[in-house]
């Protein structure tokens, strides 16, 4: 049997990768052991309803602060995903089939933690005709019966392997933010994302507010990979082209000796200049610090960005 705790059994496909040496974490990347009543209380409820999160299944720093306010960003359609991207800790393999009872699952935690915004991602499932499109859309559907008044953030892959048409299916169901992330610069997807595709990941972001304008996108990328400043300010326009309301960036930490390197650890005053830069570039929510991850944060971040799109509604 497989035993997805072990680093060499989650990732078989980078087993013979050389190891790459781990620099030693600067002041400002540490943070604190999880631990205490909030975060026991939000474990034990993703226990109880057999769920998967993101925030232990990609080693998420933020996962004690997250977890210790009962916030904690699930993972749906299992806890294998189908790609092999060199940066994720994420398990990869064939996954097991699709759980029908999910979705009630996930609506069910929801309620108990009293989310006023919940987070929902996936792994990629390139196995399934929708890539799962169905799955994250009657999710959706199952939160707003147990929990009508908690705003719904969905992060989901690219469908890359799917017809346009799926697309429609997520949007139909109405999130209040669709997030897909870009992850990293064109230039690095061969290394770090080698099965995705960086403008289509784009045209998806595009899409969703072609189909609905009123859902807010969302998407990140991560710094330390080896990119360079120009390339980041590159992105930020190709996504302000494709209309993308909030952009997040994060450093880049390594998992495991054998996931991609850390080229190097960006400087808080670093980050502040991209910050600073993306606010310039006009988009209505920025979050951009060395421990900034796509759901860190959310639910406050959504005030403020509805406050924002509002604020500018009134301006115009």
């Amino acid at each position: 049997m497989r035993d997805l705790k072990i680093p060499g059994q989650r990732h078989p496909e980078k087993a013979h990768r050389p190891d790459n040496t781990q620099p030693k974490k600067p002041d400002w990347i540490r943070v604190k052991a999880p631990g205490g009543k909030g975060y026991a209380e939000t474990r034990k409820i993703m226990r109880e309803h057999n769920l998967a999160t993101v925030c232990e299944e990609a080693g998420c720093p933020n996962v004690g602060e997250c977890w210790s306010q009962g916030h904690a960003t699930m993972m749906i359609m299992g806890e294998i995903c189908t790609r092999g991207c060199t940066f994720c800790n994420v398990a990869t393999g064939r996954p097991d089939a699709l759980d029908l009872f999910e979705p009630g699952r996930v609506a069910d935690a929801v309620k108990k933690l009293g989310l006023n915004h919940v987070v929902i991602t996936s792994v990629d499932r390139d196995d399934l005709e929708d890539g799962g499109a169905e799955h994250f859309a009657q999710t959706i559907r199952a939160i707003r019966h147990r929990a009508p008044g908690t705003t719904i953030e969905i992060l989901t892959p690219d469908f890359l392997k799917c017809t346009p048409e799926v697309l429609e299916t997520v949007v139909a169901a109405k999130p209040d933010v669709f997030n897909h992330n870009l992850e990293t610069v064109p230039g690095l997807y061969p290394g770090v994302r080698p099965g995705a595709r960086y403008f289509h990941s784009l045209r998806l972001l595009q899409r969703v507010k072609e189909l609905d304008p009123s859902i807010f996108t969302k998407s990140g990328i991560m710094v330390g990979l080896g990119e360079d400043r120009p390339a980041v300010h590159q992105v930020m326009d190709d996504m302000r082209a494709a209309d993308v309301d909030f952009l997040t960036i994060g450093q880049y930490l390594q998992p495991t000796p054998k996931h991609h390197r850390v080229d190097r650890f960006v400087t808080p005053e670093e980050f502040a200049g991209y910050e600073k830069a993306a606010w310039g570039k006009g988009f209505l929510m920025v979050s951009a610090t060395p421990l900034t991850r796509s759901s860190y944060h959310a639910g406050d971040d959504f005030a403020r960005l509805r406050a924002a799109r509002e604020a500018k509604l009134a301006s115009a």
